[in-house]
């Protein structure tokens, strides 16, 4: 087993090294954090004297030493989870005392995500040569959204950079739930719904056409339905390979239409009147809204500066212009909640805890509060949306199966009586 020299930090902030035997530097690094060890730098020991040198001096003097290196970091994806562990961590670093560029190093070798990894020592070596954290973050838009950049900077201002990383990775981790709520309530109906469609592709391509055949051959007239079914499945079964294409161009163009600001704005008003989920939808802004919206003030984010980010993370220009109203009430002296609940696009209840907050001076608390409330809402929408879904695919389905079934049976039990 190879052995391994290696530096850290502990939880409390003292720095550690030694060497140990592991099967690699990523096992080498989950031992360690189990130990509330965060390292900074690891290196395999090359030989077996090289290893006993090291493991006798404690580390100190191990030569040969090389740093590990993973081509597949360039084309790995920063996933929302592990931003929110760094940041946990880094709040978690910075409350015991370390030094930012310190514990930047720490958990630039401590992320298990190869990106993550050089994207930190990046930022760590910007934050190194003078630049603020911030900003080095901000060159990275796709982990740490202007969002989070903005936040951080106002930690950086007010001197409370821990307290507000701590209350951001809360953030995350709530909106990483709340989108893990909808994923994994929404499964069932559109694997039903991909099922679903197998079969009956199977039945019109595999088992219609030799029974249509069998009808040709009889010279009886059919039935309409039979008529219309033995279309489909020659349509189907003779033209898929334009069919399929054809699809895909389809919905190509709708997706490049609905891009545009006319076409965006054509689909964020439909979906927030559909059946069943335009509730949704509204009750998800919502909650996004109250919580980042509570996150940035109680970070000291000015707010319009907070409400211009608010307005991007809400996915849906109709409520994005309401938000953009509220910015221009406040410069001329009006109140939040006056603005949402003129819009008419906020529930009622959410405008009058907004008014309540503005005029107690708990603004950030208030808005945390209706957060709080409207993911449980969700929660419950979600629940109530899946027991619809789910039977109203099992009926979609057998009613599709059951009208090829009559299709076909109606010709044969016909032809079975003529011959009698």
């Amino acid at each position: 087993m190879p052995v391994y020299a290696w530096k850290g930090l502990t939880a409390a902030g003292k720095s550690v090294s030694g060497t140990r035997e592991s099967d690699g530097p990523k096992s080498l690094r989950q031992v360690l954090r189990k130990e509330s060890i965060f390292i900074s730098e690891v290196r395999e020991v090359v030989g077996g004297r090289q290893a006993k040198r090291a493991l006798a001096a404690g580390g100190t003097e191990a030569k040969g030493l090389r740093r590990e290196v993973d081509i597949k970091g360039l084309f790995e994806r920063v996933k929302p989870r592990d931003a929110a562990v760094f940041t946990r961590q880094m709040a978690t670093l910075l409350h015991a005392g370390i030094p930012l560029a310190e514990a930047m190093g720490a958990l630039s070798e401590q992320a298990d995500n190869k990106k993550l990894q050089m994207i930190l020592a990046g930022v760590r070596q910007k934050v190194n040569e003078g630049g603020s954290f911030a900003e080095a973050l901000s060159e990275h838009p796709k982990v740490f959204p202007e969002l989070y950049t903005n936040m951080v900077r106002s930690g950086e201002t007010a001197g409370n950079l821990d307290a507000v990383l701590a209350r951001l990775a809360d953030f995350m981790d709530a909106q990483i739930e709340l989108r893990a709520k909808v994923a994994s309530a929404m499964a069932y109906p559109i694997l039903m719904t991909i099922v679903g469609s197998l079969v009956l592709g199977f039945l019109m391509t595999v088992v219609v056409p030799p029974i249509a055949g069998i009808f040709a051959d009889s010279g009886k007239a059919l039935p309409w339905n039979t008529q219309l079914l033995v279309l489909v499945a020659d349509i189907l079964g003779g033209y898929w390979w334009l069919l399929l294409p054809l699809a895909v161009g389809l919905y190509l163009v709708f997706r490049r239409w609905s891009r545009k600001p006319k076409g965006r704005a054509v689909m964020d008003r439909f979906k927030l009147r559909v059946w069943l989920i335009g509730r949704l939808v509204r009750l998800i802004a919502v909650a996004r809204f109250s919580r980042t919206l509570a996150t940035m003030l109680a970070s000291g984010v000015p707010v319009l500066t907070a409400l211009e980010i608010v307005k991007r993370v809400l996915n849906n220009t109709v409520l994005e212009k309401v938000v953009e109203e509220a910015r221009v009430a406040i410069r001329e002296g009006e109140s939040i909640a006056a603005t949402l609940k003129k819009s008419g696009q906020f529930p009622s209840m959410m405008c009058h805890m907004v008014a309540v907050g503005e005029r107690s001076g708990q603004l950030e608390a208030m808005l945390e509060n209706v957060a709080t409330a409207y993911e449980r809402d969700v929660a419950t929408e979600v629940g109530k949306l899946t027991s619809i879904l789910a039977p109203l695919m099992i009926v979609v389905m057998a009613v599709g199966v059951g009208f090829i079934v009559f299709s076909i049976l109606g010709p044969i039990i016909e032809m079975g009586q003529m011959v009698q």
